[in-house]
């Protein structure tokens, strides 16, 4: 992961609402209406912040008829996981 991904990911979850979207995915795949239920938001903020969250790659999204099912790209948060890691106190 280079400095740049990191860096775009680190904004994508500085979010409230999609560090709490990040969270609830770590239980696995959920569709847009599930999720709609838990936030107090609106059909098109969410669809807002799932591009984000798809754009950066950390959320997949599976379409199934006119619905979207998301899930979290295990690869991609592995990846952002080791490069933070790396970085240590002295």
């Amino acid at each position: 992961m280079t400095d740049k991904e990191a860096a775009l990911l680190c904004k994508a979850i500085g979010d409230l609402h999609r560090l709490q979207i990040v969270q609830l995915l770590t239980h696995g795949e959920q569709c847009a209406c599930e999720l709609l239920e838990k936030f107090a938001i609106t059909q098109p903020t969410l669809s807002h912040h799932m591009r984000i969250l798809c754009r950066v790659k950390l959320v997949q999204v599976r379409k199934e008829g006119k619905w979207c099912h998301y899930s979290l790209n295990c690869e991609k948060f592995v990846e952002f996981k080791n490069y933070i890691e790396k970085i240590t106190c002295c």
